[in-house]
């Protein structure tokens, strides 16, 4: 089944004294480009955030961000006493005043605060791992939705291909009868004498180069094989757009051949189809 390279996943865990949320965004690439934001005090676990979340995501540009907010009364940051007395006593020097209010202008001075780098807790990296599971989870049923929407594009526009192509076929006699009458206008209008028979032969290798059998049972085997790559088991966006590129040179050499108007028309919705197709198809991982 195929999935889309856009999702997005989020996972909230409140813990006693921290609200932990964790967010996944993905778009489109061509390869795995992973962009993680986390703490600093979980900076040392960022790798291995990293392989979980490549090993789940395979490919699509990825925005990882994990936010950890302190909703208790614990705090890593503490007042650093001396300096801040030290900025008390220098200030008396300068200006007599309240000491509440040489506090309040002391602690907004440089260093007045200092923050202790608090040790990973196992307890809570394990409840992070748990958020970033499940945003996973969340993240993976939305690609697969988004890519049952776009299997369904892809087979009505295959489906619309092969309709054309069936038209395609369906005035090919009518084609061929107009190039052959055309050659024959132009020869009598040379109003030359002609070799039937000699014409007869150079009008078949004429018309030969003109057939599209081979084409059309090429077009058709590949329509046939892009409906066994959106139906298999893997999502494989860059086979799609292998077997689309085989599709579309069937299609313009089709086109090349056509030398009949009604044809070419048909041949240029056939290639609208297409490049639908291939836009969406970009999409998948």
């Amino acid at each position: 089944m195929i999935q889309s390279m856009t999702g997005y996943g989020k996972h909230v865990i409140q813990l006693p004294t921290k609200k932990i949320t964790v967010e996944i965004k993905s778009l489109n690439s061509k390869s795995l480009d992973l962009n993680a934001r986390v703490p600093s005090s979980y900076r040392e676990k960022e790798l291995q955030i990293r392989n979980i979340l490549s090993k789940s995501l395979t490919r699509g540009k990825i925005d990882f961000n994990l936010f950890i907010e302190m909703t208790g009364e614990a705090t890593n940051s503490k007042v650093n006493e001396v300096v801040v007395k030290e900025y008390i006593s220098q200030l008396k020097n300068v200006v007599n005043g309240d000491e509440t209010e040489l506090l309040k202008m002391a602690i907004r001075m440089p260093d007045s605060l200092k923050t202790e780098r608090e040790e990973i807790d196992d307890n809570e990296f394990a409840e992070i791992l748990i958020a970033v599971k499940e945003a996973l989870k969340e993240i993976n049923t939305y690609r697969s939705d988004e890519g049952a929407v776009l299997k369904q594009d892809f087979l009505e526009r295959v489906a619309t291909i092969e309709s054309l192509l069936k038209e395609v076929l369906t005035i090919d006699a009518s084609r061929i009868d107009n190039v052959k009458e055309r050659l024959r206008t132009a020869v009598s209008e040379l109003k030359e004498k002609v070799d039937e028979n000699r014409f007869e032969q150079e009008l078949i290798y004429y018309l030969e180069k003109y057939d599209i059998t081979e084409e059309k049972v090429r077009l058709e085997n590949h329509l046939n094989y892009f409906r066994e790559a959106i139906n298999s088991n893997d999502s494989n966006g860059k086979k799609l757009a292998f077997i689309t590129q085989e599709i579309g040179r069937e299609i313009n050499t089709i086109g090349s051949k056509s030398n009949f108007a009604p044809m070419q028309q048909l041949v240029v919705q056939m290639k609208d189809e297409l490049e639908k197709i291939k836009e969406q198809a970009l999409n998948v991982l």
